[in-house]
């Protein structure tokens, strides 16, 4: 099979795993019957902590290895530790106190976004007409989506605006941890990358879930197996499976094309929550379609224009 292939099936397969987290985020605050479960930070530190004890032997096995050789490569992967999953953990999950899981989906698609200006801006890519132009279509469909954020069932205003932008936040670290991986990580392989690195997080996630008193929730909420059952698919295979199966994307491909899996996710994560009864408007369906017209305009025909990526 060529790697061309082989990368546009990692591609959906990421699309359908992250697609189905938001739901189950949810799900880990909220039962199917809708009581409260965990806190939005119990659920990001279990999450981690899940993730970090399922890879901490394979992150210790290549801690022993001395497959870290520098400061610089220390950093990068500490970095792409927070950046790429312990914030975003803590960040996604407060955002979806206040937005369904579709939405939170939509507003993932502005990874790609700040994938190139970061790409541009600190690592020096070199960005083409095309590339600068669909960039520009994606802003717009940006700022169309953010204010989508004050017509979200139950909050209005501020109270919409800060669990969007904690979401846009979350991109942004993303986006960061996708550049440091392809430009300071290529040396690595992605189970190296992703098992140190979670390996890295694993403390102060054990630190969130005491000063959480996620402990406590476990044995007093009559819910909490049902909670963790989700949360454990979560960790499992939304982010510690999930993110190794990205970081080979990011180093087979191209920055641009790893981070274009928010074509799908998306879609997924509405088609998921509409089953669920969320509600998404006709106008938040055209400002994401504007993002992804932008994202497709900027990554077509990419042997010839990202090469700068390669």
């Amino acid at each position: 099979m060529k790697q061309e292939t082989k990368n546009w099936l990692l591609l959906i397969l990421l699309s359908i795993i992250w697609g189905s987290s938001f739901m189950l985020m949810k799900r880990g605050m909220h039962s199917l019957t809708g009581e409260a479960i965990f806190s939005d930070q119990q659920v990001g530190a279990l999450r981690m902590t899940f993730a970090g004890l399922i890879l901490l032997p394979v992150g210790l096995f290549y801690l022993t290895k001395r497959k870290i050789k520098t400061i610089k490569q220390f950093i990068s992967i500490l970095a792409v530790g927070l950046f790429g999953n312990f914030i975003p953990a803590f960040l996604f999950t407060y955002a979806e106190q206040g937005l369904s899981s579709g939405y939170t989906g939509m507003l993932n698609s502005f990874t790609p976004v700040f994938t190139i200006i970061l790409g541009a801006v600190i690592f020096k890519s070199k960005l083409t007409s095309k590339q600068l132009t669909g960039l520009l279509i994606s802003i717009i469909g940006v700022a169309l989506l953010i204010k989508t954020g004050s017509n979200q069932i139950g909050n209005t205003g501020d109270s919409a605006w800060k669990y969007t932008l904690a979401v846009v936040a979350a991109t942004l670290c993303y986006a960061t941890s996708l550049n440091l991986i392809k430009h300071t990580l290529g040396k690595f392989k992605a189970i190296e990358t992703t098992s140190l690195a979670f390996t890295f997080t694993l403390a102060p996630a054990l630190f969130f879930i005491w000063k959480s008193d996620a402990i406590t929730t476990i044995k007093t909420n009559s819910f909490a197996y049902e909670g963790l059952f989700f949360i454990g698919i979560l960790a499992l295979v939304g982010t510690a499976f999930a993110v190794i199966l990205f970081n080979h994307l990011t180093i087979s491909s191209t920055t641009l094309f790893a981070s274009s899996v928010t074509y799908l996710i998306p879609i997924v994560a509405v088609l998921i929550g509409v089953g669920f009864g969320e509600k998404i408007t006709p106008y938040q369906v055209g400002a994401m379609l504007v993002v992804l017209a932008g994202i497709y305009v900027a990554n077509r025909k990419k042997n010839a224009q990202l090469k700068a990526f390669k």
